[in-house]
């Protein structure tokens, strides 16, 4: 069967239409359609516009792009019209794994997997050795993966915590401020709060919850997976977040013990002393 005759049928499917349906919708004859979806008969540009308005997805798509080949989570996502070729953006094919009902896994990057995941993120036999889990208050029509992640930058969510992402399949859509664990070649698994500059320079700009961490940006070229940040597991407690009074206190008393020990130099340099005779 050719993609375009296979597309349309399990679109139809998807959508739990009948043929007479789908006929009467886009004002044609049943016999037309069935002609259309076993190949009998080949459609023109007018009934291809109108399967294209039909499905919300491009003429591209239905005549290149095997559908049958995409997960759940992806179908999914075309069907809400995040279309490569209406979107601009680059379709992405994710290496998934699935149960045996057929629903997606939650595969699991821990941290001694972080590496090998940065080379094997696309290859479905390094996928299918992951651990999997299943989370039944997670959407079945969207697509997640939990990453363990390692250091303080992202403070007060503790290093060593396990973080849930759902897979975005189109990067114009990041919203600016949105926790992402951001994959790269180079820099491996990363996960930062995220700025979207791709439509003005074609960057993403990465700066972290921890104030000690200064913000960053990465070409977009560069990027291999983006997913939006759902909750972390944590057997760690967050440190407690200091009174404002306190916090205030704090930062006058540094700022205080900043501007002597500076006196203490310039006095030091004025009098050629050493420091501790100053």
């Amino acid at each position: 069967m050719n993609i375009f005759a296979s597309n349309i049928k399990l679109l139809r499917k998807r959508r739990g239409r009948t043929q007479d349906e789908v006929a009467f919708v886009l004002g044609m004859k049943r016999p037309t359609l069935s002609g259309y979806e076993n190949e009998v008969a080949q459609p023109g540009i007018d009934a291809l516009l109108a399967f294209s308005r039909y499905f919300g997805i491009s003429i591209d798509t239905l005549l290149k792009v095997d559908l049958s080949k995409l997960s759940q989570s992806e179908l999914s996502q075309l069907e809400k019209g995040y279309d490569v070729f209406i979107t601009g953006s680059k379709i992405r094919v994710l290496a998934t794994t699935v149960d045996s009902q057929n629903n997606e896994n939650i595969e699991v990057v821990n941290q001694k997997a972080s590496a090998g995941y940065r080379l094997g993120f696309s290859d479905p036999d390094y996928i299918k050795i992951l651990p999997t889990f299943h989370m039944p208050f997670l959407s079945k029509e969207k697509k997640y993966r939990t990453f363990q992640i390692t250091g303080d930058s992202m403070l007060p969510i503790p290093d060593g915590s396990w973080v849930t992402g759902e897979f975005i399949q189109n990067w114009n859509l990041i919203r600016d401020g949105q926790p992402c664990i951001v994959l790269t070649l180079d820099d491996g698994i990363m996960f930062k709060i995220v700025e979207n500059r791709i439509k003005s320079d074609g960057k993403l700009l990465l700066s972290s919850l921890n104030p000690l961490y200064d913000s960053y940006s990465i070409d977009i070229k560069d990027v291999r997976e983006v997913w939006k940040f759902v909750h972390y597991i944590s057997s760690a407690m967050p440190e407690p977040n200091l009174p404002r009074e306190e916090l205030s206190a704090t930062v006058v008393a540094l700022k205080k013990d900043l501007e002597k020990l500076k006196k203490q130099v310039n006095e030091a340099v004025v009098l050629k002393l050493p420091f501790d005779e100053a």
